[in-house]
């Protein structure tokens, strides 16, 4: 039976947490595979913490607030560590459904790809995000288009999942404070085999995104340079 680390970074999520958690642990996926929910919580304020160790699985507690790239790293170390065969990343918001992963289980056992990105906008099903977040991700498409030569339609997308391969990899280094489109340039860079396959996403239950409208040029400025240099950058 292969494993599969169902990582779910966690920052004052303490309204959704429970809900995510327990529809990962009802969800029936196909029998070789077996689901490990493994919540990392990023030092939260609220009661994440307490939610989260009402329900099965595993529950890293981060002393510091790490951000996102920090806390999903350190569910790829735990993963790596413990024999895990795939970690799959969620989010804790509720954005990601957890009936999806079925998606990513069925696709995983019929191909061979490293790293599988779920896109909301292959068949343009369910929340599609905001105008100037989707304006930003057409953005970044074309930027890892222009330099890496391969389009992802939905480059931001944290709902993903990578095999061992590429866990040996992330566990020693992962872009920090927004890492999905930094990462697939990563991935390119060391020839992992990359795929998308359409997903359905919601708006998230509870909380607010920490990139607002205002806030966007900033993140897109900083992407673009984190983008450039990681492609500049010596692979070891």
């Amino acid at each position: 039976m292969r494993k599969i680390a169902v990582i779910i970074p966690a920052y004052n999520e303490e309204k959704s947490i429970g809900k995510v958690l327990r529809e990962i642990n009802n969800l029936e996926t196909d029998s070789s595979f077996s689901l490990t929910a493994i919540v990392v919580n990023d030092s939260s304020s609220d009661k994440t913490l307490n939610e989260a160790k009402k329900y099965d699985g595993v529950v890293l507690n981060l002393p510091v607030n790490l951000g996102i790239g920090g806390a999903v790293q350190t569910g790829f170390i735990y993963a790596f560590n413990n024999g895990f065969d795939y970690a799959l990343q969620l989010d804790g918001d509720g954005q990601h459904p957890p009936y999806e992963i079925n998606k990513f289980v069925s696709f995983i056992k019929s191909n061979d790809f490293d790293v599988v990105i779920g896109s909301r906008f292959i068949h343009n099903e369910g929340f599609q995000s905001t105008f100037f977040r989707r304006v930003g991700i057409q953005y970044f498409k074309f930027l890892i288009r222009l330099l890496c030569g391969i389009t992802i339609t939905d480059c931001t997308s944290g709902f993903r999942i990578i095999n061992r391969r590429v866990l040996k990899i992330v566990k020693e280094y992962y872009p920090d404070e927004y890492p999905e489109p930094e990462a697939i340039v990563l991935y390119v860079k060391h020839k992992f085999r990359i795929a998308e396959i359409p997903v359905s996403m919601k708006s998230r239950d509870a909380g607010q995104s920490s990139i607002r409208s205002f806030g966007s040029l900033y993140y897109m400025v900083k992407v673009t340079l984190a983008i450039i240099f990681t492609f500049l950058r010596k692979i070891k």
